[in-house]
């Protein structure tokens, strides 16, 4: 039978492409604003101050293990904290839901073409010749991404409970601007977590049929649906963390002034 020789494409050099599109506005859009994220979220972070007001806590610092606000689960700062090195509450606990967002499969996507050109785009050539993907050290840190995930649930919940918090006032029940931010935040965050990738395998990827757990099947379908809009809940959650603790911060340090509605 004669056979059919096909052309061997050629390694495309850093940049070279055959797209007529603006193919280089989304990585530098996304790099704008994970770069603009980080800068704030570390800033932030290491401030230490101003990360609450009255029934409201930062998401950043929430929770807040040892502090100096009402809000502390175990009083002030630990003794065991050395005294040379400036102490933020932000620093205990940061670095778990960092983890899941760094190890998120749409965020590594995204990051690897914004800031390691691993390819800045579809069929647009990269600055390398090799490729290893996660297979070898350090990217196949990577498959941490479901443990953290575990951890991210739960900080979901404990985000909820300061959400309900933010509802009662010295005077009573109340709802304050600052309820309804801390509010939007939480349902972002957990419209993100609860489309998770490693949840949505863990609810239904190991069932060879779904039907025969109603249940499995219903939670997968719901985790599927939010799967579906990963991208959006991934960036409308990342912009509402840093403005909720913005708002918090600003109203804190009397800029804003937090309006009651009721």
């Amino acid at each position: 039978m004669a056979g059919t020789s096909l052309p061997v494409l050629q390694k495309r050099s850093f940049g070279e492409t055959a797209r007529r599109d603006n193919w280089w506005i989304q990585p530098l859009v996304v790099f704008l604003g994970l770069s603009a994220f980080i800068v704030y979220a570390t800033w932030a972070a290491l401030q230490g101050v101003h990360y609450t007001h009255g029934p409201y806590l930062s998401p950043f610092y929430s929770p807040e293990l040892w502090g100096s606000s009402p809000h502390a689960w175990f009083g002030t700062l630990p003794s065991w904290w050395p005294g040379w090195l400036p102490y933020s509450p932000a620093i205990l606990i940061l670095w778990a839901p960092a983890g899941f967002r760094v190890t998120c499969y749409y965020y590594r996507g995204a990051y690897y073409k914004a800031f390691w050109a691993d390819p800045p785009n579809c069929a647009v050539g990269e600055p390398r010749k090799g490729y290893i993907g996660e297979s070898n050290w350090p990217l196949i840190i990577q498959n941490v991404h479901r443990y953290f995930m575990y951890i991210a649930v739960l900080f979901i919940v404990m985000l909820a409970i300061d959400a309900v918090k933010a509802f009662w006032f010295e005077d009573g029940f109340g709802i304050g601007v600052g309820s309804l931010v801390l509010t939007a935040n939480v349902i972002l965050l957990g419209g993100y977590t609860f489309g998770c990738h490693s949840l949505r395998h863990i609810i239904g990827g190991r069932n060879d049929c779904l039907t025969a757990s109603p249940t499995c099947h219903s939670l997968y379908k719901g985790c599927s649906a939010l799967n579906k809009r990963h991208m959006l809940w991934a960036w409308t959650s990342l912009v509402m963390v840093m403005f909720a603790d913005l708002y918090v911060r600003l109203c804190s340090m009397g800029v804003w002034r937090d309006i009651r509605i009721i």
